[in-house]
């Protein structure tokens, strides 16, 4: 396996800010706005977003985390189930503009399983989808971010991992990962 680094914690740091003015560039006050995290590891995303949003604008946005196990289009054709991981969300989302946020965007198919479990907590009024990275020629259907962080070019037998400090990591980065024959 041969892991190469494509995003440092400094640069990494740049782009959290970079996205957060951004998301402050059409969501102002974030009055009516609200995060959610796509389980399991949109969730550290956005929490980063949350944090570095709350010190900018020195107050809390409403930020949850949504699991869209049971939604999956996969769901029953694994070999073994999938285990759920927690929703959190203890704000109404009807009515409100929603940033759903996940670490990597790749085939599209976790955002649709999100939009279909985030019907069951209400009807925002619009949903926009921030990604770190954004595999480019992944996808499987015409979902788009409206925020990125990093677009890569990568090959189908390779993936994108998103270390966090949060998870134990030594720092936080992103890396490309080519599994090799050995």
């Amino acid at each position: 396996m041969q892991k190469r680094l494509i995003v440092n914690q400094q640069l990494l740091d740049i782009m959290v800010m970079r996205l957060c003015h951004q998301l402050i560039e059409n969501h102002g006050d974030f009055s009516d706005s609200v995060i959610l995290g796509l389980q399991p590891r949109g969730k550290y995303v956005a929490e980063r977003i949350q944090t570095t949003l709350a010190t900018i604008l020195g107050k809390q946005i409403p930020t949850g985390y949504l699991d869209t196990t049971f939604h999956r289009d996969d769901f029953r054709r694994r070999d073994t189930p999938l285990a759920a991981n927690a929703t959190k969300i203890d704000f109404l989302i009807e009515g409100k503009k929603v940033i759903l946020v996940d670490d990597v965007l790749y085939t599209g198919r976790s955002v649709r399983a999100a939009l279909d479990a985030m019907i069951a907590y209400g009807r925002p009024a619009n949903v926009e989808l921030l990604v770190l990275v954004d595999r480019l020629y992944t996808r499987h259907l015409p979902i788009e971010a409206t925020y990125v962080g990093r677009q890569v070019n990568s090959l189908q037998s390779q993936r994108v991992l998103v270390d966090w400090k949060a998870q134990q990591a030594p720092e936080d980065a992103i890396w490309l990962i080519t599994k090799t024959e050995d």
